[in-house]
This record gives structure tokens, C-alpha cells and sequence, in this order.
């Protein structure tokens, strides 16, 4: 009777995965606290009124959330197109110079460490498995975690961008009196929740993402707020 147990397959989570759509989320979020907190601790130092701090408020919400969503469509799609132009330039040179096309490829795993007989060995029978997916891949750095995804990133960024900008204008429409407090803190707090959240979601740690996330998000709003104050005393 055999004893011995079978080796279960090993399907490792790699954070590289979610580098699509944790990229555009975190971006998002982070814009979303930050530049409407920003401006209506800049308003509200400038002097106007509880209605005024909320509306410019609600205001950058949703015009930062289209400005986001249009934004990444069309960045995104522009890298979309690029790369759908070197894969059109890859296939066309692949079928007027394979020779020239497998050195090429053979070259790249010399580079990384092969031996040239193993090297060529490895290109030859990529090609022969999937040509321009090994070129793609090797060649261009283009890969099913790395491919460009317009839609994706047009629906994650003005989600996230709205969910972040929505904590400070609910902090200043709740504000009994003086609302900069409220506005402030609650972004600090936010900006605190999405460093340790963005980190552990890419398994960094979180410690730095926090302080790096504080100290952007701190100055953006202090130096807003200088602004506000100083073009308030000004008018």
C-alpha cells in the first residue's frame, strides 16, 4: 500500500494581479479625499459660508468623478492603441522575417542568463507554440496582467473617486458650526484607511504607504487652505 501522498498543485495569489485595477482605485480614492477636502478647507478659509463650503463640496465630487472617468478612458485607450500598433508591427514582422525575429527572441533569453544553444532552443519552441504572444510577452512587455483596459479603468477611478470625496463633504454638511475641523480630520482619517488598505491589497507594508499618503494629502490641504485664506482677506 502506498503511503506516500500526492502533491497538491500549488496556485500562488501574486499581488501583481490586481495591479490593474488597484492602480486606478487607489488614484481614485486618494484624488477623491484629497482635492475636495482641499478645496473646501480653501473655501472655508476664505471666509464663505457653511452652503458654499458644501456645495463646492458636492461640485467637486462630480465633476472630479466625470473628469476621472473620462481621463483614464482616454489615457488608457491611448496606451490600448499603442500597444495594439506593436502587436500589428510584431505580426507583420513575423511573417516576412521569422529568421531575424527568433534571433531576436533568442537574444533576449541570452541577455537573461541561457546559454545560446539553450536559448535558441527555448525561442524556437515558443514561437512554434505562440509566436506573438512570446514576442508580446518578451519582446514588448505586453502581458494579460499589464494589457491595458480602458473600460476597467474608466469604471474603478470615478467609483473610487466618489466614494473618497463623499466622507469630507458629509463631514462638513454634519459640522455644527466651524466646518475645517471636520473636514481635515476626516480626510486624515481616510487618508489613513486607504494607505493601510492599498498597502495590504498589494502586500506592501503599511506603515510607509501611510506617511507617504498623510504627508501629500496634509500639504495639498495646507497650502489650499493658504490659498483660500490669503485671496479671502485679499477680496
Amino acid at each position: 500500500m502506498d503511503t506516500q501522498t500526492t502533491p497538491q498543485p500549488h496556485h500562488a495569489v501574486h499581488y501583481v494581479n490586481r495591479v490593474g485595477w488597484l492602480r486606478a482605485a487607489v488614484l481614485g480614492a486618494n484624488d477623491g479625499i484629497v482635492s475636495t477636502a482641499s478645496l473646501m478647507t480653501g473655501i472655508a478659509a476664505s471666509g464663505a459660508t457653511s452652503q458654499s463650503i458644501i456645495l463646492s463640496g458636492i461640485a467637486a465630487l462630480v465633476a472630479g468623478a466625470m473628469s476621472m472617468a473620462a481621463g483614464e478612458y482616454v489615457s488608457v485607450s491611448a496606451q490600448s492603441d499603442t500597444e495594439r500598433a506593436d502587436l500589428a508591427k510584431e505580426r507583420k514582422a513575423l511573417a516576412t522575417q521569422p529568421h531575424a525575429e527568433w534571433v531576436e527572441l533568442r537574444d533576449i533569453y541570452v541577455e537573461r542568463g541561457l546559454t545560446p544553444d539553450l536559448a535558441g532552443q527555448v525561442a524556437e519552441q515558443l514561437m512554434a507554440a505562440d509566436a506573438l504572444g512570446a514576442h508580446a510577452r518578451d519582446e514588448l512587455g505586453i502581458s494579460d496582467l499589464a494589457t491595458a483596459r480602458p473600460v476597467q479603468a474608466a469604471l474603478a477611478s470615478p467609483a473610487s473617486f466618489a466614494a473618497g470625496a463623499t466622507p469630507p463633504v458629509l463631514a462638513a454638511a454634519l459640522a455644527s458650526s466651524n466646518a475645517v475641523p471636520a473636514i481635515v480630520g476626516t480626510c486624515l482619517l481616510c487618508l489613513i484607511l486607504l494607505g493601510h488598505v492599498g498597502a495590504r491589497l498589494g502586500g506592501a507594508k503599511p506603515a510607509r504607504s501611510i506617511v507617504r499618503t498623510l504627508f501629500w494629502g496634509a500639504l495639498a490641504m495646507a497650502i489650499t487652505a493658504g490659498a483660500g485664506h490669503l485671496f479671502g482677506a485679499a477680496i
